[in-house]
């Protein structure tokens, strides 16, 4: 998409499309009355500084438009973005995908939400790393982590939506 498609649209519908991106609505809704954008840059520092002020709620909201890692995703337009992104994951072997299964289990366990990782060309194996590694994190240092990836996730998305 052009960005000067995107800032002619009709509110509803750029909130829609950024709600693609990150699905936390606040965020949509706060990126969107920041039209119109004079570049992608400018639209990225918007989105960056609006995901930034979200509260833990509206970072719940964004993890909740997200599925697990190495779940099986359907083949709709909903979940094009998380199956790009997963893609070396869904060609993991079967060990190694029941392993996500479990580790995904004990991290909602406790933490209390999806563990979510910017997946994006990396290696099934990676990720799993990165799980194992994040289970050992306190409450606090794992919401700075979990921010960070949701933000780069946001971020890639965006930047896909205007390549």
């Amino acid at each position: 998409m052009r960005l000067e498609t995107f800032n002619a649209l009709p509110d509803g519908d750029a909130r829609a499309l950024l709600h693609g991106c990150c699905s936390s609505r606040d965020w949509a809704g706060a990126v969107a009355a920041g039209r119109p954008y004079t570049d992608l840059d400018a639209l990225l520092a918007r989105a960056g500084s609006e995901f930034a002020a979200l509260d833990e709620t509206q970072v719940l909201d964004a993890v909740h438009g997200h599925p697990r890692i190495g779940q099986r995703l359907p083949d709709d337009d909903a979940h094009a973005s998380s199956r790009r992104e997963q893609a070396a994951v869904a060609d993991a072997d079967d060990a190694v995908r029941a392993a996500l299964a479990e580790g995904n289990a004990a991290y909602e366990a406790r933490f209390g939400h999806a563990f979510i990782v910017c997946a994006d060309g990396r290696p099934a194996r990676e990720l799993l790393a990165d799980l194992h590694r994040r289970l050992h994190h306190d409450p606090a240092t794992e919401a700075g982590v979990l921010r960070g990836e949701l933000a780069g996730i946001t971020t890639l998305r965006l930047r896909r939506m205007f390549a």
